[in-house]
């Protein structure tokens, strides 16, 4: 009897576990249904922001040449000053060109006298034709005379012009507003004519050169729309990452693209009212640029085979399936999609890993503005 007692408590025991291994086994089941986030793709507009270094030029930036050979006498500037059009920044002894333009008054003078000489001599010499002392031929002589002294008259003013040229370069003024850069000799230096002395810049405003490929070049023509004689605003980030206070507007571009790089140059224009924007020095361009009706998908739900993009697409009774698609550009951790995807459609959008095509999810609705994306060049804003 006691034994009939034990055999049935044992078999009670094995059902009963079997019967509680069995619903463990059916709860598992049902909890291992992964909740992974899914994306309903939406058409939006999106303001991408593509950030390009840029060179930062003076909109006049001249070096200032000596013109005269000669020891510079005085330096009335010093680096890195403001200085004003027409004010005296060198000079250069004048001793000798004050020389040679008193020679050239004298003989301009002297050429003068010698063409009233000449002239003189022409009336005696008609005087004395009209009462047949002498020939006709005498008179042409004379007149010839006379030319030949007029002649040596405008020589000798485009000589004292030359002179009075050679004598205003030994002062250098300031050909506009700006500041003077590195001044490179000292007063007491020999200088010959095209010696470099300083360069001035007129930072008032400034151009950024920035260099954009031609696929992107395109997309911001086209995104222009209606508005393509509208000038483009541009912000520029300055070498510590804070934001320059004034926006620029790109003014214009290159008439053509550089074969060995495949880009082209455009050119913003910034005020500079504080001049705190330097001739020669660098930044971020950032130009912004509104698509409209677009689809976006982050990159990390899409995977590549043999070079084909695909997304896994949530299909009836939460099974995946596998579908490719065709980006049109790729920007700040999305890709902008060309075609293969529609509106409405859903995709899973993190937790690739693992997935196979036919598995059943648990999906997990998410916002397209609110995935954690990575860091990238690009930025984008989705509106």
């Amino acid at each position: 009897m006691r034994n009939l007692i034990w055999a049935a408590l044992s078999a009670l025991s094995i059902i009963t576990f079997g019967c509680t291994s069995k619903g463990e086994r059916i709860s598992e089941t049902k909890d291992n249904l992964l909740a992974i986030p899914v994306l309903k793709l939406n058409p939006t507009n999106t303001d991408m922001h593509r950030e390009y270094v840029a060179n930062i030029q003076a909109v006049r930036n001249v070096e200032i040449y000596a013109r005269v050979r000669g020891y510079l006498e005085k330096v009335y500037v010093d680096e890195g000053k403001e200085v004003k059009k027409g004010q005296v920044l060198f000079s250069v002894n004048n001793e000798e060109y004050e020389a040679q333009l008193a020679k050239a008054k004298a003989n301009l003078q002297n050429a003068i006298a010698d063409a009233k000489g000449a002239e003189l001599e022409l009336k005696r010499v008609k005087l004395l034709v009209e009462k047949n002392v002498i020939s006709k031929t005498e008179v042409e002589v004379a007149e010839a005379k006379v030319a030949a002294a007029d002649a040596k008259i405008e020589e000798a003013r485009s000589e004292k012009a030359k002179a009075a040229i050679q004598l205003g370069r030994t002062v250098i003024k300031a050909p506009f507003d700006g500041l003077i850069d590195r001044i490179p000799h000292r007063m007491g230096s020999l200088i010959s004519d095209g010696t470099l002395l300083t360069t001035i810049s007129d930072t008032k405003s400034v151009y950024a050169y920035f260099n954009v490929s031609e696929n992107e070049y395109l997309e911001y023509i086209n995104t222009r729309g209606k508005d393509h004689d509208e000038k483009a605003i541009v912000e520029l980030q300055l070498a510590d990452g804070s934001f320059f206070k004034q926006k620029g507007i790109i003014e214009t571009m290159e008439g053509a693209f550089d074969e060995s790089t495949g880009s082209i140059a455009f050119r913003a224009k910034f005020a500079n009212p504080q001049k705190l924007l330097k001739h020669g020095s660098t930044g971020t361009i950032r130009l912004t640029n509104t698509i409209e009706n677009v689809i976006l998908i982050p990159q990390k739900a899409a995977f590549e085979i043999q070079d084909k993009n695909f997304v896994y697409i949530l299909g009836k009774n939460n099974k995946i399936k596998t579908r490719s698609f065709i980006p049109q550009s790729r920007i700040a951790g999305y890709y902008v999609v060309s075609s293969g995807l529609e509106p409405g459609e859903t995709i899973i959008c993190e937790g690739l890993q693992g997935l196979k095509d036919g598995a059943t999810i648990q999906p997990k609705p998410v916002d397209l503005g609110h995935l954690k994306l990575p860091d990238a060049n690009s930025k984008l804003t989705v509106r």
